[in-house]
């Protein structure tokens, strides 16, 4: 009796400390998923914080002055090997490496010329953070810009995680995806016209929002 008495207890003890081991680990998986959107998230809000901060100075820097301030934060808050990837889907693999590295450098300069060409003045608008949920590898940051009558835009960032950190790969604009807004015209070009003809177009763009200012 005192021998089954101790293989119960033991294995009353094996049974603890495996449903222990379950509880622990849910515990660390909640808290590993909460640190991952917070890390997603503080992206998103750096790149806002300092776009309203250029809208506010937006007269005094000029659209030079506002692209210089936003393109550290842009590089920085983008993954534009995924994002380029993307664009040009099927396109991408017949490009050779200094084609690939002059279509990213020069979206990537498009990307910073439209922050500072339609940020361009301050009326008293904030932006809020609403939500953000991580599923696996990926995180949905949601959030407004809030205008001064009240109206809002929502913006959804997908990000992914990038080297040590997070970095954006989507937007969407109340509900419109800029990826595949772009990746349509630019597939298009592609098909049609070829490599240097996609390059011209988006030089042409960063152009015009630059003699636009």
């Amino acid at each position: 009796m005192f021998l089954m008495m101790i293989d119960g207890y033991r294995a009353l003890t094996r049974v603890l400390i495996f449903a222990t081991a379950l509880v622990l680990g849910a515990e660390l998986q909640a808290g590993t998923a909460e640190a991952k959107s917070a890390e997603a998230k503080s992206v998103v809000e750096k790149l806002h914080k300092t776009l309203l901060d250029v809208m506010k100075r937006a007269d005094a820097l000029g659209y030079s002055g506002r692209y210089d301030e936003l393109a550290p934060v842009v590089s920085a808050s983008f993954d534009f090997d995924t994002i380029g990837q993307q664009l040009l889907g099927r396109y991408w693999a017949g490009l050779n490496a200094d084609q690939r590295k002059l279509f990213l450098e020069t979206f990537k300069q498009l990307s910073t010329a439209t922050y500072a060409a339609r940020f361009d003045g301050f009326k008293n608008e904030t932006f809020r953070t609403v939500s953000q949920e991580t599923k696996g590898d990926w995180t949905i940051v949601t959030a407004e810009l809030v205008k001064s009558n009240g109206d809002t835009v929502q913006f959804k960032y997908i990000l992914k995680p990038a080297g040590e950190g997070w970095r954006i790969v989507n937007v969407f604009a109340d509900g419109v995806s800029e990826l595949a807004a772009r990746k349509a015209e630019y597939s298009t070009v592609m098909r049609d016209r070829g490599f240097d003809a996609l390059i011209a177009l988006l030089r042409d763009k960063i152009d015009h929002y630059a003699k636009g200012a």
